[in-house]
């Protein structure tokens, strides 16, 4: 396979991994703004259920130390694509600036079972419904 194909791969899980981020984030600040504007379809129980799964995967990952797939398949790609990991695209630079930071594990462990036990918290206040 052409190394450009694997590059262009890699981006595009690395903009997987974004929208996946920007889904539990920005899912999680609808939900407590539809809560308190009383929006309806913020309690569908589909959407709900996907949005504490997600995290709940985050979560358990931090958890037992998993590194998520998405990082371990965009890196795959890369090597194989003759990059040394996260080589500097602009696409890949501005998503990795916005979604990697440089911290020890055990801090983000922390963040994320917060923000878990957050979602948790407004999935049993809104219930879910619908």
């Amino acid at each position: 396979m052409d190394s450009n194909l694997y590059s262009i791969l890699a981006d595009t899980i690395l903009v997987i991994h974004f929208a996946f981020v920007v889904f539990v984030v920005f899912g999680f600040l609808l939900i407590l703004i539809g809560l308190w504007a009383h929006w309806s379809w913020i309690n569908n129980r589909y959407f709900r259920l996907t949005h504490l799964a997600a995290i709940g995967i985050v979560v358990l990952q931090a958890w037992f130390e998993q590194l998520c797939p998405l990082t371990l398949w965009e890196n795959q790609l890369r090597q194989r694509a003759g990059e040394s990991g996260y080589t500097e695209t602009f696409v890949e630079h501005w998503i990795h600036e916005l979604l990697f930071y440089q911290a020890e594990p055990w801090v983000f462990t922390t963040i994320y079972t917060i923000f878990g036990a957050l979602v948790a918290v407004a999935w049993f206040m809104g219930k879910g419904r619908n």
